[in-house]
């Protein structure tokens, strides 16, 4: 490897159904969404249209016995949205599982990376 490129690394997906996942990006935005209390400043941090960041959000929501985002509308109030303890039991389970499968296979990553070319072709 050089010393630009990455190691190999674990990118987890939880498959709910055939098509439908629960993976980085989608807990990326719950935190997002935790931490600004916006659905649109959420999706400007991770570089997210506020449209497809609102169509992810509604799929998350359907998929739970409860939602697991609110939101209030703009206007005086200048609205904002919140996890609401669904989505942050969603958000730290899914953390969980992510960290708990990394620290499995942290060995076998290692041992993979030892097996790439030192100087991989440049794509």
């Amino acid at each position: 490897m050089t010393d630009d490129s990455l190691p190999p690394r674990l990118r987890f997906r939880l498959l709910l159904d055939r098509s439908v996942a629960i993976g980085p990006g989608k807990a990326d935005l719950l935190a997002a969404i935790a931490e600004t209390g916006s659905i649109a400043a959420a999706g400007r941090s991770m570089g997210m249209s506020y449209k497809k960041a609102w169509m992810l959000i509604t799929a998350m929501n359907q998929w739970f016995r409860e939602p697991l985002v609110v939101s209030t509308r703009g206007g005086r109030s200048h609205g904002g949205a919140e996890l609401t303890p669904m989505g942050e039991t969603v958000l730290d389970l899914y953390r969980s599982i992510e960290s708990r499968a990394a620290e499995a296979v942290a060995g076998d990553l290692d041992a993979f990376a030892q097996l790439l070319r030192q100087d991989p072709p440049k794509p």
